[in-house]
């Protein structure tokens, strides 16, 4: 199953909810670190669709100039 990065975002928000309503340091910072880490994830998951859209582009870019060549 792919993670959307809407999906993370909400863990990451969730998290970040958890930490604020905690009156432990201990469980405020493991949720702090929670919520970090569902944000690099998502993070990741949008640059790898950023970078898969702009691979696209690039080939039909490509396509299009050997197209115009003959």
């Amino acid at each position: 199953m792919a993670l959307s990065y809407e999906f993370l975002i909400e863990r990451a928000e969730q998290a970040a909810g958890e930490a604020a309503a905690s009156r432990l340091d201990n469980v405020r910072d493991r949720a702090l670190r929670s919520e970090a880490a569902w944000r690099a994830m998502a993070q990741q998951v949008r640059e790898v669709a950023d970078n898969r859209e702009l691979a696209k582009q690039e080939r039909l870019a490509a396509t299009d100039w050997e197209g115009a060549l003959q």
